[in-house]
């Protein structure tokens, strides 16, 4: 191991390291007020020597009793830091290191060094008990999706590597990545490491109770121009309850509210969608129809599916205009909370509300799906059109859709998706659009709902619906851009058609699909 670590410094490069994550770092702790740093995976002192110069007070730990005399060397030599050194394992972070921190950083891939589930729920139980109340885990890991989906390629150069060293997996599989480090002397090294999934970790860190979790690619909020190297999760145990202000969204969410708070947005689908569905609809052979009347045949043969009476409570998540909504209680006598994350819509939604004589029936409530400000067990159906793919976390969506259903309760819900067999070239275009890196799949609803012990009753397929709708929306917004363009920016109303345009291609090449997912719990 000695000689690893004499090595190590050559792996890491701290000029290449420190150039290209630039102040990532430095920045989300001091937005954060951070002073006082826990680095719970020291390695040879890279990041407890970059705080320690821009004035956090650091405590540095590491397993390896070599690692941090390494550590302590270079503090000396890079700055003349006198490093403070603690000998700790994770798993007992408590009794190894004493006080409590604003923040905690277990970065260059360290957490994938714990082989057992239960060691990791105890290494981030600890993490978290040594945080304030308001203290943020910063923590990254490799792209092992990447690696486990075949997406790898040579093309890629981890931050961290030295000029002339390569690290490059040489077998992995879904309970092991070994890697292979080659030094320019002709020695090699190997790492057996776990090879973790994203949303696994991202699943542990809210299960300790991490409050929120926010994900990036190689420090950028957003990744899908490629497959990111490496991510770097950003979890808070701040807990904010049910009055959460809205800065409390996830990077994804926020972005989409932003969008549909715009004016441009709001004017476009209030006008082109008709301000009540703004979802895709249900065509006839000739595919003309309008988008008003093929979006209320959505609503319905979406209802048609469930026993709804007037005791029946349901909730519609990302409910846009609230269409859907006036529909259902208008049909059935039901009651309906609409859950979605656009003031601007909310507030139209009220108006139609109140207008049609809806209000004793549907409610409004402002947030989000990834974090749903009601009761466990309140709902006997929870209904949602075309709105999970803007989430950057759907499995916490399909836990919160969960916990808020009651037992023998439905989960009907149309959303655009990826089919399983798309490449991330196909994609690309529309994630772009979306800014996110990836789309859901019927398969990844089947398996997450599995998880969560609801039972898919059906998946109505009806991919041939969404290319056809996103060209009439195409053909109508073309048809009346000179009465938009007043109305709406020239730049908007030309990513929008560009949009529309690679929803198009997407379902005819076959990488989209669409249908009614309906499961029960």
């Amino acid at each position: 191991m000695t000689g690893f670590v004499e090595k190590w410094d050559e792996l890491i490069d701290w000029k290449k390291r420190s150039a290209s994550e630039g102040r990532f770092f430095i920045d989300q702790l001091k937005a954060r007020g951070v002073r006082k740093v826990l680095d719970v995976a020291t390695g040879t002192g890279f990041h407890s020597v970059r705080l320690l110069e821009e004035g956090f007070e650091t405590v540095s730990a590491d397993g390896s009793a070599e690692m941090l005399a390494k550590a302590f060397s270079n503090g000396q030599t890079y700055g003349g830091h006198i490093l403070r050194i603690v000998q700790a394992d994770w798993r007992f972070l408590n009794r190894d290191v004493h006080g409590t921190y604003d923040a905690i950083i277990c970065l260059g891939n360290s957490f994938t060094h714990l082989f057992s589930e239960r060691d990791r729920r105890k290494a981030l139980a600890e993490f978290y008990a040594m945080l304030k109340h308001d203290g943020v885990l910063i923590l990254d890991q490799r792209n092992y999706d990447a690696l486990l989906d075949g997406k790898y390629g040579n093309k890629h150069t981890y931050y961290y590597c030295g000029e002339e060293v390569s690290a490059e997996p040489e077998h992995v599989d879904e309970g092991l990545a070994r890697f292979v480090y080659r030094f320019p002397d002709h020695s090699e090294y190997h790492l057996n490491m776990f090879p973790l999934r994203k949303n696994y970790v991202r699943r542990l860190m809210r299960e300790v109770g991490f409050q929120r979790v926010d994900t990036y690619g190689d420090f950028q909020e957003t990744y899908q121009a490629d497959e990111p190297d490496f991510f770097i999760h950003i979890a808070e145990k701040e807990y904010r309850g049910d009055d959460r202000p809205a800065d409390g969204y996830s990077a994804a969410v926020q972005t989409a509210r932003d969008y549909y708070n715009s004016s441009d947005a709001d004017t476009f689908y209030h006008s082109v969608w008709g301000g009540t569905d703004i979802h895709i609809g249900l065509y006839g052979p000739a595919g003309d129809d309008d988008i008003a009347e093929a979006s209320r045949r959505t609503v319905e043969r979406m209802a048609d599916k469930l026993e709804i009476t007037p005791q029946t409570r349901v909730l519609d998540i990302g409910s846009g205009y609230g269409g859907s909504a006036r529909f259902l209680a208008r049909t059935y006598g039901c009651r309906v909370t609409c859950l979605n994350l656009s003031e601007v819509e909310n507030e139209r939604n009220r108006e139609a509300t109140r207008a049609a004589g809806l209000d004793h029936l549907v409610e409004v409530v402002d947030g989000s799906f990834e974090d749903i400000p009601l009761q466990d067990n309140a709902f006997d159906v929870v209904w949602s059109q075309d709105a999970l793919l803007h989430s950057g976390d759907r499995t916490r969506v399909m836990e919160e859709v969960a916990r808020v259903l009651r037992r023998g309760g439905d989960f009907v819900f149309t959303d655009p998706m990826a089919a399983e067999t798309a490449s991330f070239e196909e994609l690309r275009p529309i994630l772009r659009r979306l800014h996110l890196d990836t789309m859901g799949t019927p398969e990844f609803y089947d398996r997450e709902a599995g998880r969560l012990g609801m039972t898919r009753l059906e998946f109505d397929d009806l991919h041939e619906h969404l290319p056809v709708h996103y060209g009439r929306v195409l053909a109508e917004t073309e048809r009346r851009e000179p009465e938009l363009a007043g109305r709406i920016s020239t730049e908007y109303l030309e990513h929008m058609k560009t949009g529309l345009r690679n929803w198009v291609n997407g379902g005819h090449s076959g990488a989209l699909t669409w249908g009614i997912l309906h499961y029960r719990a």
